[in-house]
């Protein structure tokens, strides 16, 4: 049995702490007086309703979280089905659709008489249909970026920003600028995976009853009394045989193996003896902040409310701005309300104030040539020195792949849920 410490409590860090502490000893430290990460259910008490909604992590589906809906059976948590559609809403011409039906596609009724939107429409399927192409005749590693693509396959500026490029941005927190630089093959293997690039045949998406907090408590049970809050770390060094966690205090804990299970930029902060590959690697994954707020002002959301979506963006001038999106949490978590409930990201100075139940800011990660390059290069650091790195980062950005990253990490001390060559074929 070894003596293993977690660094960081967000879903990659408890899940590695739920499958390690099968068969080891294990002691997760979190730096904030509260566990979970991104998992940010608030209990709000707002004009005689109270509801928990979450801020942070929300959805999750029937197709591409093998690992995840695995770990909720194991501990017993259940999920309910919600609705996944995407809106846009032009803030300076007006124009505005929801994609989840042809009502909603044309909630904005003179687009039916709009020969635009209609080459709009047939943009989108031509998109759909040469990215299943390339996807089924298997993807270059060229290192070609979305915007590269799209130029070189005259698809309208139209299209792309009031299509594909604000959709992408929206997914991973970025701008539409951002997007552009996406690498390619990154970009269509995720699309194809969740099924964006079919009009029907969709995954059915999920959220968990009474917020994503639920999963916690049965999650941590086996190690909640190892669970260190407020852990003010300074420092990690390894040694030969063991590694050494040092803390503000001046206190020092050894422990024979250290999962960093913070982001990249943080792990390489506390490391006092990164080798040149751990700086190189972990430097190159960035992450960003992005402000979020809980509101209940409806002014965020498209002007005609057959456009309202589960996700709604808004787009500017302002190609280099951060995803402007607002999630409509009623509709994403079903919540029975006689307010509104959005959650917006990066537009918190276009929010009535008065509106404003709480504010949060919440960092992700930074996904380009560069950081996709570092991601290949992760068994350099990842294993070697008893320092092992877990994290979304490490693959799309999201909830399934820090438990994924997790995965990885337990498969090598033999309590996986999965193992590799399975998780394989589901991948994809």
């Amino acid at each position: 049995m070894k003596r293993i410490a977690v660094i960081g409590s967000g879903i990659a860090g408890l899940t590695s702490a739920y499958l390690l502490s099968k068969k080891h000893q294990v002691t997760v430290f979190e730096q904030n007086d509260y566990i979970g990460g991104h998992t940010a259910t608030i209990d709000i008490d707002y004009q005689g309703e109270q509801l928990a909604i979450d801020t942070g992590f929300i959805v999750f589906n029937n197709k591409t979280y093998p690992l995840f809906l695995q770990l909720l059976e194991e501990i017993g948590v259940g999920r309910q089905e919600t609705e996944m559609s995407f809106s846009v809403h032009n803030l300076q011409t007006g124009f505005e659709y929801n994609g989840h039906n042809l009502n909603t596609l044309f909630a904005q009724r003179r687009n039916i008489v709009r020969p635009r939107f209609w080459h709009l429409i047939s943009e989108i399927l031509r998109f759909n249909r040469h990215c299943k192409a390339l996807h089924g005749a298997g993807l270059d590693d060229n290192g070609q970026t979305l915007g590269q693509f799209l130029n070189e396959h005259n698809y309208s500026r139209f299209f792309c920003e009031h299509y594909i490029l604000p959709m992408g941005a929206a997914i991973w927190s970025s701008s539409v600028a951002e997007m552009e630089a996406f690498e390619l093959k990154f970009f269509i293997r995720f699309f194809h995976n969740h099924g964006l690039l079919n009009i029907a045949d969709r995954p059915q998406w999920y959220v968990i009853p009474g917020g994503s907090k639920q999963y916690i408590a049965p999650l941590t049970k086996s190690f909640a009394n190892d669970i260190q809050l407020n852990a003010e770390l300074i420092a990690v060094t390894r040694q030969e045989n063991s590694v050494t966690l040092r803390f503000t205090s001046g206190s020092e804990q050894v422990f024979d193996e250290v999962v960093f299970a913070c982001h990249s930029d943080q792990a390489l902060a506390l490391l006092g003896d990164a080798s040149s590959e751990e700086k190189q690697v972990l430097g190159d994954i960035p992450y960003q902040a992005n402000s979020v707020v809980l509101h209940t002002d409806k002014a965020l959301l498209p002007k005609r409310k057959k456009a309202w979506a589960s996700w709604n963006y808004q787009l500017t001038t302002n190609r280099n701005r951060p995803a402007s999106v607002t999630y409509n949490m009623n509709i994403l978590q079903g919540l029975n309300a006689k307010h509104t409930y959005c959650v917006t990201l990066n537009q918190e100075e276009d929010i009535n104030p008065e509106h404003i139940i709480k504010k949060f800011e919440y960092h992700h990660p930074v996904f380009n040539l560069t950081s996709m390059a570092a991601q290949q290069k992760r068994a350099l650091i990842c294993g070697q020195r008893n320092t092992h790195f877990v994290g979304a980062y490490w693959y799309n950005g999201f909830h399934e792949d820090g438990v994924r990253s997790a995965n990885d990490v337990a498969e090598r001390f033999g309590c996986e849920l999965q193992s590799s060559e399975q998780l394989s074929k589901q991948y994809g």
